[in-house]
């Protein structure tokens, strides 16, 4: 059973690791079932936010502007958490993000894990969902900022402790962590020639958006540029 861990939740701008961005990350430190510390920070994500993120979330560009960027951003909640035990409610969503965010850093990162969503599939069969609202508002935990990521990283570790207190004495093997199997590849910068001609290309059909140019992986490049092209047509010489 475990009493200290780190409650995590991310808002991203999708639900590829891979293809999308973390928006915002939210952590929470409890030891010994109290809450004692939190992370939070918005990333700037150099892209814009689909509109049916900002709809879901209330994140939007305006909002980001002028947070930190993803190395820095996800350093903090590195040196937050250190080694604790990571929890959340389907962690292996938010696992996957943040690993391959560490991993294209360039740095190792392996982390045991508590999944509220699979505690409650396996103790609560009876409901008739286990969102994460549904299971607050199953157990009257009071909720602020729904799909905020403090907000929802406080709720996992306060719904945790509910799963805890109710289940742990007949399915104990449920609150001891899980090594969380997540395969990731490092993703490679964009090359100059595809920043070039990227911006060549925006330059050229006269499009303007937010996005930085610099900080894209060579795949993300790549799909942009397809994208125009398919759009708008290929620069004529």
């Amino acid at each position: 059973m475990v009493n200290t861990y780190i409650a995590l939740d991310l808002e991203t701008t999708g639900l590829s690791p891979a293809r999308d961005r973390i928006l915002e990350i939210g952590a929470v430190k409890v030891e010994e079932g109290e809450v004692t510390d939190c992370y939070e920070t918005f990333i700037d994500c150099g892209i814009p936010i689909p509109p049916k993120i900002t709809e879901l979330t209330g994140i939007t560009g305006e909002m980001i502007k002028g947070s930190p960027l993803r190395d820095e951003a996800v350093r903090g909640f590195l040196e937050f958490s250190g080694d604790m035990v990571l929890l959340g409610h389907n962690l292996p969503f938010d696992y996957g993000f943040m690993k391959q965010n560490v991993v294209n850093m360039g740095l190792p990162y392996e982390r045991g894990g508590l999944d509220t969503l699979k505690i409650a599939r396996i103790c609560l069969p009876e409901l008739p969902g286990r969102s994460l609202d549904r299971l607050a508002d199953h157990y009257g935990i009071p909720q602020e900022h729904h799909h905020r990521a403090l907000d929802d990283a406080l709720t996992a570790a306060r719904l945790y402790e509910r799963l805890k207190e109710e289940f742990q004495e007949g399915h104990p093997h449920l609150f001891e962590p899980c090594s969380m199997v997540c395969r990731t590849v490092k993703e490679s910068p964009a090359t100059n020639s595809q920043k070039v001609y990227l911006r060549d290309l925006m330059k050229y059909h006269r499009i303007e958006n937010d996005v930085k140019i610099e900080a894209l992986t060579r795949s993300e490049a790549s799909r942009m540029i397809d994208g125009i092209i398919l759009q708008y047509g290929r620069i004529i010489r």
